[in-house]
């Protein structure tokens, strides 16, 4: 006697891309030739048999509409030209990074230089820059520091970057974004 285990915990996955052929759940469909031409609406069999009878497959194109719409076309070449227009939009997207630059209001010159050269660098590259300037202790009670630091740091990026986000203190920070030009 052999027992097969049952793997409850297997994962069911969901089907990828648009149904085909017999997978195709409607009863009728709008049909679309392989040459572009509207043939109308079939049943669903008699479209199955068009596109067999070409020897390409019926792919569903547009599942919400009433009835489907559906065309006769190879899987292989539809699913290329999706994958070929996938990559055509990510090439022309543009990612744009958040960096952040922490301080503190007794940052030193040289430190602040050194940091706002990176900053300078960042917004040159294309990404946006957070600046943070955090308060410890005592140093609450002058804020005002903190928002001349911001000032000075708006002043030193502007002929590369304009403020996103102005300058406001949340918690013990003050927190300000500026971004590319």
């Amino acid at each position: 006697m052999t027992f097969q285990k049952k793997n409850y915990f297997q994962r069911r996955t969901k089907p990828r891309g648009p149904r085909v052929n017999e997978r195709i759940r409607s009863s009728e469909v709008q049909v679309i030739s392989s040459d572009g031409n509207n043939l109308g609406t079939l049943a669903t069999q008699e479209a199955i048999n068009i596109a067999k009878q070409e020897g390409l497959d019926l792919i569903e194109i547009s599942p919400n509409a009433k009835p489907p719409v559906c065309k006769i076309i190879d899987i292989g070449k539809y699913k290329y030209d999706l994958q070929k227009k996938a990559n055509k939009a990510k090439k022309k997207q543009k990612i744009i990074n958040l960096k952040e630059i922490k301080l503190r209001p007794v940052t030193e010159i040289h430190d602040y230089n050194f940091k706002i050269k990176n900053a300078q660098k960042f917004l040159e590259k294309g990404d946006k820059v957070k600046f943070t300037v955090k308060f410890k202790g005592r140093e609450m009670q002058h804020t005002h520091l903190g928002n001349k630091l911001m000032d000075r740091i708006i002043n030193d990026t502007a002929q590369l970057g304009k403020v996103e986000v102005r300058p406001k203190l949340e918690g013990r920070q003050i927190i300000m974004i500026v971004q590319p030009l």
